[in-house]
């Protein structure tokens, strides 16, 4: 394991090049948020409502900030991840994460490695089952991070979300000119046909940038990275790391809502509620709308979305659970046997993986039931794990320095409240 050393910051060139090393982590988590939330539901936002939910989209992206922010807040200020602030809250809040964890997994796994099989199967033109697909994009991301470790992921990432934004932006660019005839709906919660359903909108909130849960991730990949590049980085280094992660991935849920109102919006058709066929239903769309040029663009951009997700979700999930077991077992008091965790590492990452396979074989035909399941467990706790993150933040251990300020404790709280009350309408609405 590389040796982590402190650093005091330089300055100008020394500076920059200080930043560049540490770089990364936030891009990390901007690759896991960037997926089916903003390749399928900001497109669907724009199709359905033109630019009426905008407002909507920024809104959930304001609320959420602080508590995905959290993470690698907390990480830069202690040399702990999140998992570890759960612990000294009470053992009990890494089991609340863990469950939560376990619970949505495979699940999530299993919808985003079979949409982006499915989209490398219409790319490569075969007529493979979707068992087959699926397993060939686990094993591709599984060698990719048995080889490469945090380092080849850190290099790809950086790789393809450039690819991904400049095809995302330039295809949205393109569409601008379409902007004066993209029609607005009425108020999104208006009665009558044009009405938008507010299921969606609530779904659309709740999965917009992403799950709350996955600030752990963030909080673990800045840790990650530390180590990999032998400096750690300071608590303003992580957070302009993630604030720029943070951006890229609300201009880019922007622009697929762009590409949703001013091509998908006019064009009356009807769209697969399968988010993966949607997809490729999309890129026809553009194509015929934009001309042929916008076929590969768009298609790169689908496929780069997913792609990344899938890599990210794969490391995401095996780095949280085998954290989490880890600090129940050792607490946080002991010396780390680091052994034990990267032992874990690969055991839940290969458990998943197989997990993942068999849903393929035999349940993908359940597999939505599954992921409404998932997104509901996500949903729900999102208030519960935003409330931890303020709490491990805030705690007499972290630095008052580097724990956030008034106005930002107060946005939380106010965040955690919206939360909370869109949760409770959710509920409500299900019991209706």
């Amino acid at each position: 394991m590389a040796t982590v050393r402190e650093e005091i910051p330089a300055a100008g060139a020394g500076k920059l090049l200080r930043f560049w090393k540490t770089f990364g982590p936030g891009l990390l988590w901007a690759a896991a948020a960037i997926g089916v939330s903003h390749l399928v539901q900001s497109t669907r936002a724009g199709g359905e409502g033109g630019f009426s939910l905008v407002w909507i989209v920024l809104v959930a992206l304001a609320v959420k900030y602080p508590f995905f922010e959290y993470g690698p807040r907390y990480a830069a200020a202690t040399g702990e991840s999140l998992v570890e602030g759960y612990y000294r809250l009470g053992r009990w809040a890494v089991w609340v994460y863990l469950t939560i964890t376990l619970a949505t997994g495979v699940v999530i796994q299993s919808a985003v490695v079979l949409f982006t099989a499915f989209v490398f199967a219409h790319v490569l033109g075969v007529d493979w089952s979707m068992a087959v697909m699926g397993g060939l994009v686990l094993s591709a991301c599984a060698l990719l991070l048995w080889f490469g470790r945090f380092r080849a992921l850190d290099g790809t990432i950086k790789i393809v979300l450039l690819v991904l934004a400049i095809c995302t932006l330039v295809a949205a660019v393109a569409t601008l000119p379409r902007v004066p005839e993209a029609e607005i709906a009425p108020w999104p919660f208006a009665e009558g046909s044009d009405a938008i359903r507010f299921a969606f909108i609530l779904a659309l909130v709740g999965w917009m940038p992403s799950a709350i849960d996955i600030s752990v991730w963030s909080s673990l990949w800045t840790l990650a990275k530390d180590r990999a590049s032998g400096i750690r980085a300071s608590v303003g280094e992580a957070l302009l790391d993630f604030r720029i992660g943070y951006i890229g991935t609300s201009l880019i849920a922007l622009a697929f809502l762009t590409l949703g109102a001013t091509v998908m919006h006019a064009s009356g058709e009807s769209f697969s509620p399968e988010g993966a066929a949607f997809s490729l239903q999309l890129v026809d769309l553009y194509a015929e709308t934009l001309g042929g040029w916008s076929r590969p663009v768009i298609l790169v951009a689908v496929l780069t979305t997913m792609f990344s997700t899938s890599l990210t979700v794969m490391d995401g999930f095996p780095r949280a659970i085998a954290r989490s077991v880890r600090t129940l077992l050792e607490g946080v008091d002991e010396e780390p046997k680091e052994e034990r965790e990267i032992r874990g590492y690969w055991i839940s990452l290969v458990g998943l993986a197989f997990l993942t396979f068999l849903v393929f074989v035999y349940f993908v035909g359940n597999l939505t039931t599954m992921v409404d399941f998932a997104t509901i467990v996500s949903f729900l706790t999102a208030p519960i794990l935003g409330y931890l993150n303020l709490r491990a933040v805030t705690a007499n251990h972290v630095p008052g320095r580097f724990q956030p300020g008034s106005r930002m404790r107060a946005f939380s709280w106010v965040g955690l409240f919206l939360m909370s009350a869109i949760a409770l309408v959710f509920i409500v609405s299900l019991l209706l």
